[in-house]
């Protein structure tokens, strides 16, 4: 009976039409909701690391040293992530998909030179001056 279902199955797929699109030829649909590739706002970074540590496939590194935030386009597996905990909401999702590739590039590794902003930290307590005597 399982031969008969998979026959079924078979001829019904051969005569409609593919359940999928012919990218890159065709253009994907695009909604509100649609995830493309991560994007940064360079001017509001602070060089924090939080997207570098939350990113579960480790496709960003963060140098503080160098000043440079990059992301492997081939290793981002587009979950948000990232941009739900920036704390200073520097990363953004865009609606565009990357082009798509066929081997590893210097294109695919975007890097990005930051410059972190300083955060002034606020005195929660004024300070107490000391009398001259006591």
């Amino acid at each position: 009976m399982a031969f008969f279902e998979m026959v079924k199955t078979a001829l019904k797929t051969v005569v409609s039409r593919p359940a999928t699109i012919l990218y890159p030829y065709q253009p994907a649909k695009k909604t509100s909701l649609t995830r493309g590739h991560v994007t940064i706002d360079e001017s509001r970074c602070i060089s924090c690391g939080t997207c570098q540590r939350k990113c579960p496939a480790q496709a960003i590194v963060i140098s503080k040293e160098a000043k440079t935030w990059q992301i492997d386009r081939l290793r981002c597996v587009v979950c948000n992530s990232c941009v739900d905990t920036c704390p200073v909401k520097c990363l953004f999702m865009d609606t565009q998909y990357s082009p798509p590739v066929t081997a590893r590039s210097v294109e695919i590794i975007a890097i990005t030179y930051v410059k972190p902003l300083k955060v002034e930290k606020t005195a929660d307590k004024p300070e107490k001056k000391e009398e001259p005597g006591k």
